[in-house]
């Protein structure tokens, strides 16, 4: 019976994408990068940056820091708050803690950053454990951030389910023994989260939230 979930943030809970890749193209720009169609930056939700900017871009270390910088320096102060939690998502985590779920937050966001958003969204008090990464870059691997969840949480593998929207998420479930599951209103598709291992995906809050309940008991029947 499930007992415990960890939800990744962007695009999982929240579309942030505006405020990622605007910051992205601010970042981009300092660097000599010009580019003026954000949809073409999706790709900045949910990896860490640092791996997004020397893979995608060919950044050596010293021109990835500066970009990292740059990106925070739109985003801390702005680009946060351009984002919104997706239609139904307060009402899932309530519903959840109301059944008796142990409910984490696991991000590869800054994890000052996360309490920032949840703050401003008044989503904190959901959550038994929030974990995220460090300013300084330890803790930005995502199988790192499930440990320190997993730790905290005191949870057993197999009562525990990981929720995100991008291979990441679905390759730290299925590192730690965790039940995978993907969402594919984020930023990621259906084939990205089954080929790394997602064991169920849900298009819409409302049926991630059914399963989770049926899974825990507090439902008869599963979507």
């Amino acid at each position: 019976m499930l007992k415990y979930v960890l939800f990744d943030l962007d695009g999982t809970l929240t579309d942030s994408g505006l405020g990622i890749t605007k910051a992205a193209q601010y970042a981009l720009k300092d660097q000599g990068i010009d580019e003026p169609d954000l949809s073409k930056l999706g790709f900045f939700v949910g990896p860490p940056l640092n791996v997004t900017f020397m893979e995608r871009y060919g950044m050596d270390e010293q021109h990835m820091l500066n970009a990292v910088a740059k990106f925070r320096e739109y985003y801390n102060p702005i680009g946060v708050f351009e984002n919104k939690p997706y239609e139904g998502v307060e009402e899932m985590l309530k519903a959840c803690h109301e059944a008796g779920l142990k409910i984490a937050i696991a991000s590869s966001k800054p994890e000052i950053m996360v309490y920032k958003v949840l703050n401003h969204f008044k989503l904190t008090s959901y959550f038994d454990v929030i974990v995220g990464s460090e300013l300084d870059g330890r803790r930005t691997d995502k199988n790192e951030v499930v440990e320190e969840a997993l730790r905290k949480l005191m949870a057993n593998a197999d009562e525990t389910a990981m929720v995100g929207d991008r291979c990441y998420d679905m390759v730290g479930a299925v590192n730690h023994d965790l039940m995978a599951l993907g969402v594919t209103y984020g930023y990621g598709t259906y084939l990205e989260l089954k080929n790394a291992g997602a064991d169920k995906t849900f298009d819409t809050v409302e049926d991630l939230k059914n399963y989770l309940l049926a899974a825990c008991g507090a439902l008869k029947k599963c979507c």
